[in-house]
């Protein structure tokens, strides 16, 4: 809107500044089409993320020139200018969210695709992923697929299933148990390789499942997990889209929050389970395993990242902003060393202003960097 208003004060002019809707790939394209008088007064706006055609009246006689032809006889009555439309402009949630939504809804529509299939596993991201997915495409085109291992608890299991009832998308449980056990029987794993066995156990099962039903599979990683490389090659990464890889994992909470109490102020049954919510985030590959005995806390991460990512700074920058040096390093080696998962996932949608891919170009291949 400043940007627009200066340039009316400088053209001495009214300027209609006019947006398209929709997504294309992972760009989504809000609307917010306004148009400002010479002084650079706001007179009109269109709603965002929905078609308008939107009338604004402008007197414009006194910067007009007297014709030398007259076109017809008949001159128009003169008439009322009506006051333009200003439409409420979303807060920042609510744009995140439509933003979501809108990308996710025309990139399945765009591409042909009827229908859309996720790992849901009790879990946050899953959850909100979900919730977008049936906000998007409606309940009964959205498939959600619990698929637990024996590390796999009750409450997860619990939390998955009152996902589906809240958000009355399709469900089925899928336990993986059997598949891990026959692989391990040839192949001898443990450790890491075993826990992200388990993960590409869940990964061809949903691809296999896509490939007989036709769903597009939907990656459930954020951000922060895409950032330090915190997710399995053909395992979790598997899917046509990722709804959430733009979304660092505090704004996953934040989002999730947002959407329960729209829900709550419209009488309906909040979406997203409570507990999903508010458990410690865990990828439940091993007993007894958290988010936290691999990653920095998420609040402490996110800061860290939205500095580095978004806001190109270097590692003295973050240490002068008082972050740990230790951290620091630990980070952004994870960080660089990930870039070859990156490169791998899928497209998801854009909301910020230093998505990784396109506005984040660094080779796979290099020996320099930014680490101490």
């Amino acid at each position: 809107l400043a940007l627009v208003q200066r340039r009316a004060r400088e053209a001495g002019a009214p300027l209609a500044y006019v947006n398209m809707t929709g997504g294309q790939d992972d760009l989504v394209f809000d609307g917010d089409t306004i148009v400002v008088d010479a002084q650079g007064t706001l007179i009109a706006r269109a709603a965002q993320f929905e078609d308008a055609l939107l009338y604004v009246d402008l007197s414009l006689a006194a910067h007009t020139s007297t014709p030398d032809v007259v076109i017809h006889e008949d001159v128009l009555p003169e008439f009322v200018a009506q006051p333009a439309s200003i439409a409420h402009r979303l807060d920042d949630l609510a744009e995140i969210w439509q933003a979501l939504v809108v990308g996710l809804r025309d990139y399945v529509a765009k591409n042909k695709f009827t229908s859309v299939a996720l790992g849901v596993s009790g879990g946050i991201d899953s959850a909100l992923v979900a919730a977008i997915a049936v906000d998007a495409l409606g309940c009964e085109n959205v498939h959600g697929i619990a698929m637990p291992s024996k590390y796999s608890s009750d409450h997860s299991l619990d939390d998955a299933q009152a996902l589906a009832i809240n958000t009355s998308m399709h469900y089925r449980v899928v336990g993986i148990a059997p598949m891990v056990d026959a692989y391990l029987s040839t192949v001898q794993l443990d450790g890491l390789a075993e826990e992200n066995l388990q993960a590409r156990v869940r990964g061809t099962t949903l691809m296999g499942i896509s490939n007989q039903e036709g769903h597009l599979i939907l990656a459930t990683g954020n951000k922060s997990e895409l950032a330090v490389g915190y997710s399995t090659l053909y395992g979790d990464a598997v899917g046509g889209f990722a709804p959430i890889k733009d979304i660092y994992k505090t704004d996953v909470w934040a989002l999730s929050q947002w959407r329960n109490s729209q829900a709550i102020a419209l009488g309906q049954t909040p979406p997203i389970p409570e507990r999903s919510i508010s458990k410690e985030p865990s990828a439940e590959l091993r007993p007894d395993q958290k988010d936290s005995d691999s990653l920095p806390e998420y609040e402490l991460l996110d800061r860290l990242l939205l500095r580095y990512v978004d806001g190109d700074m270097g590692s003295a920058a973050l240490i002068a902003e008082g972050f740990d040096t230790a951290l620091v390093s630990r980070v952004l080696a994870m960080v660089d060393r990930a870039e070859y998962k990156r490169r791998q996932y899928p497209p998801g949608t854009k909301v910020s202003t230093r998505a990784f891919g396109k506005d984040r170009r660094l080779p796979i291949t290099s020996r320099w960097s930014e680490n101490i």
